[in-house]
C-alpha cells in the first residue's frame, strides 16, 4: 500500500455510490430522516457516509478489511508497529494504554499534573499512582514536564513499578528528554506510555521535539484532531510491540469503545493520516515559520512576552514546540482570563487557554498569515487600551506536598462517603479530586489523607484568585470524604 491511499474513505465512497437500500441503522437513512434545517446545513455528503459496521465497511472492534488497512498505513506513517483508531478521543486511548498494562495494586509512575482521563483509568484499574512533581516555572506560573532524573530516582525507590507515564509535549508545548526517560525505564523492562495529546504533528518535522514512537516509547495516545486535521473526537493509539501486547490493547480498546462507531470520524482519521504523511512536512514547516514570525512580532509589543527557547534548561524542559504561542500578560497588569475576555469582546478572537498570568494561542496547519495578522493587531490594541493602568503581577507558585495515599483511588472511589465541613476534614481520607490551576497540580486525589497544610495551601491560592477545580462544592466549604465506620456499642 501507498501513503497516497485512503482505504477506509474509499470504501465508504464506493459503498455510497452503489446506492444500497438500507434496512439498518442509523435511522436517518442517508439523511432522509434528519431535521431539514440540520440537513441543509451539514449537507448530504457527510450524512451519506454516516453508516455502521456492515461487512463492506469493516468493524473497528475486529478489523479485517478497510479499517485494518487504514490502521496499517497509519502505523507506517507514525513509525509504530500497530496503530489503533479511537473514536473516544485521546481520553479513550489514554485509558486503553493504562488498562492494558496495569491492574489492581500495580504501581504506575505518573506526573502529578495529569489529565483526568489518566486518573480515571487508574481508578478503573485499581492501580496505585506513584507521583512525580513536574518542574514548575516561577515566572510563568505553570508546570512543565518531569525530569529524567526524577524518573530514575522514583524507579530506584519503587523497583516494582509496572509502567511509566509521561506527558509529552505538555499543553504549553514543552517537551522533556523523552528518549532518556525511555532508556531509563527500558533498562528495567518497564514500558513507557506517553500522553501525546498535543503532539500529533511532531513526528512529521525534524525541527519539532522527538515523537513518542521515534523515542522508542511503547504506547502513545495521540490526538489527531487537535493539531493534525481530522474531526473532533478522533485520535490514534500507537503501539510498539515487545513490552506491550497488541492483542490485549485491541481487547481493552474494544471494551471502552462504542459499538456504534462513527464512520465520518474514522474516515477523517484516514484522510488526515494521508495529508500528514504526504504533505505534512511542508504544511508544518509553513506553520512553524508563521508561529516564529508571530512570536517575534508579539515580543515587540510592550508589556507582552511570548516565550521561546530561553525556557530550555533541564531534562524536563528539553525541547519545545514553537507553534504554541504562550503569551505572558502579567506585565500588562491583567490576568490571562481578562485578556481572553478582551480578545473575545473586542476582536472576536477565541484563544485555546487562559490562566492567571498567560494566554495560549495555537498556530496550526489550518492558519494563514491573515489570522496571525489579526491576532497581532488585536494584541497591540489590547496593550494600547490597557497599558496606562499596567501594574506588574508577580506570579505566586507554591508546590503543595503530596499527601500520603491511605487507600487506592479505586477503593476510595467506590467507598461509602459523606460530606463534611472543610474545617473538620484534617486526617480524613479524600473521596474527590481537588486541584488549583495554575499550575494544575492536584492537591488531593481520592484515597489521600487530608492535611491542614494542604487545606491552608488551598485557601491561600483561592485568596490569590486561582480557580479551584474538582470538588462538588464550588465554594469549598464542604468536602466529600470516606465515611468512617462507627464502633458497635
Amino acid at each position: 500500500m501507498s501513503q497516497l491511499e485512503t482505504p477506509l474513505f474509499d470504501a465508504l465512497l464506493k459503498h455510497r455510490n452503489r446506492h444500497p437500500i438500507q434496512f439498518h441503522i442509523p435511522g436517518h437513512k442517508k439523511g432522509q430522516g434528519v431535521d431539514p434545517a440540520f440537513r441543509e446545513f451539514v449537507g448530504d455528503n457527510i450524512l451519506s457516509i454516516d453508516l455502521i459496521n456492515i461487512a463492506p465497511l469493516d468493524d473497528l472492534h475486529s478489523p479485517k478489511g478497510a479499517i485494518k488497512k487504514a490502521q496499517e498505513l497509519a502505523a507506517e506513517a507514525f513509525g509504530a508497529d500497530y496503530t489503533f483508531f479511537s473514536v473516544q478521543g485521546t481520553s479513550g486511548a489514554i485509558m486503553t494504554m493504562i488498562l492494558s498494562v496495569v491492574g489492581p495494586n500495580d504501581k504506575i509512575l505518573v506526573p502529578r499534573n495529569v489529565h483526568k482521563s489518566i486518573m480515571s483509568a487508574i481508578v478503573f484499574a485499581g492501580a496505585i499512582p506513584i507521583f512525580i512533581h513536574p518542574e514548575v516555572d516561577p515566572d510563568l506560573g505553570i508546570s512543565h514536564g518531569i525530569s529524567a532524573e526524577a524518573v530514575e530516582k522514583a524507579l530506584v525507590e519503587y523497583p516494582d513499578t509496572k509502567a511509566v507515564l509521561v506527558i509529552n509535549p505538555t499543553y504549553f508545548g514543552i517537551a522533556a528528554d523523552l528518549k532518556r526517560i525511555v532508556d531509563i525505564a527500558h533498562s528495567r523492562n518497564i514500558p513507557v506510555l506517553v500522553d501525546e495529546a498535543h503532539g500529533v504533528h511532531i513526528h512529521f518535522h525534524k525541527s519539532l521535539p522527538i515523537s513518542a514512537m521515534a523515542a522508542g516509547a511503547d504506547m502513545a495516545a495521540t490526538s489527531v484532531h487537535k493539531l493534525g486535521g481530522s474531526m473532533t473526537q478522533s485520535s490514534v493509539l500507537n503501539v510498539r510491540e515487545g513490552l506491550v501486547s497488541p492483542k490485549r490493547v485491541q481487547s481493552t480498546l474494544s471494551m471502552l469503545t462504542t459499538t456504534s462507531t462513527s464512520y465520518p470520524i474514522l474516515a477523517s482519521l484516514d484522510t488526515a493520516r494521508r495529508q500528514l504523511a504526504i504533505n505534512g512536512y511542508d504544511l508544518i514547516d509553513r506553520t512553524i515559520r508563521l508561529a516564529q514570525d508571530a512570536r517575534k512580532r508579539i515580543n515587540k509589543i510592550p508589556h507582552l512576552h511570548c516565550v521561546g527557547k530561553e525556557l530550555l534548561n533541564s531534562s524536563a524542559t528539553f525541547d519545545m514546540d514553537p507553534t504554541k504561542l504562550l503569551i505572558s500578560v502579567k506585565n500588562l497588569g491583567i490576568t490571562g482570563h481578562q485578556a481572553e475576555e478582551w480578545l473575545r469582546e473586542n476582536a472576536n478572537i477565541e484563544i485555546e487557554l487562559s490562566d492567571l498570568y498567560n494566554i495560549l494561542c495555537l498556530i496550526t496547519i489550518g492558519d494563514s498569515r491573515k489570522e496571525v495578522n489579526l491576532l497581532i493587531n488585536a494584541l497591540q490594541r489590547m496593550t494600547e487600551t490597557l497599558e496606562s493602568d499596567a501594574v506588574v503581577i508577580e506570579p505566586v507558585v507554591l508546590m503543595p506536598d503530596i499527601p500520603r495515599l491511605a487507600m487506592t483511588p479505586r477503593d476510595a472511589f467506590y467507598a461509602t462517603t459523606e460530606v463534611i465541613s472543610i474545617n473538620e476534614a484534617v486526617g480524613r481520607i479524600s473521596a474527590e479530586f481537588i486541584m488549583v490551576y495554575p499550575p494544575g497540580i492536584p492537591i488531593f486525589i481520592p484515597g489521600e489523607i487530608i492535611t491542614q497544610e494542604n487545606i491552608n495551601y488551598i485557601h491561600m491560592n483561592v485568596a490569590a484568585g486561582l480557580p479551584v477545580q474538582g470538588p462538588e462544592d464550588d465554594t469549598l466549604q464542604m468536602l466529600r470524604v470516606i465515611k468512617e465506620q462507627q464502633a458497635i456499642r
